[in-house]
């Protein structure tokens, strides 16, 4: 099924392309989301009229996303927490709790926006990176000490 993307969607495409799904990725999750509309001949002569004011759109928000990015390269996060032998925590470090802290700094970014794909259970400094937009994805440090 061909659609219509209004917005950027990671791996897919850029406002105002058209791209080839499976009908039921269409059917399921990017019709009803709002992500995407069918691409009729009526939908593309509107996209056409549409595209420069979709691609101002998409432009100020990475330079948004770019902005923030580039107050978070020196954000360094610390965790303390309650270690067990061989440096392994009770406990873990997770999306949400990274969130937590950027919110305390100032920074408001949302736990779906943490690329963490597995809690953090040991000690250490780790590098976190963030999904701020599809084409900035900035890292920020992220210290866990023993409490």
């Amino acid at each position: 099924m061909e659609v219509i993307l209004p917005q950027a969607v990671d791996n897919l495409g850029h406002p105002g392309d058209v791209v080839t799904v499976s009908n039921g990725f269409a059917r399921n999750y990017l019709l009803p989301r709002g992500v995407a509309f069918p691409a009729t001949e009526g939908n593309k002569k509107r996209i056409t009229q549409e595209k420069a004011r979709l691609e101002a759109a998409e432009s100020a928000r990475r330079d948004t996303a770019q902005q923030l990015a580039d107050r978070m390269t020196e954000v360094s996060i610390t965790f303390a927490a309650r270690v067990g032998e061989e440096g392994k925590l009770f406990g873990s470090v997770t999306a949400g709790d990274i969130a937590q802290q950027l919110e305390a700094q100032g920074f408001h970014v949302e736990r779906r926006q943490i690329d963490l794909h597995e809690p953090i259970k040991a000690l250490g400094v780790y590098r976190v990176p963030l999904r701020l937009h599809a084409d900035v994805r900035p890292e920020i440090k992220v210290w866990v000490i023993k409490q």
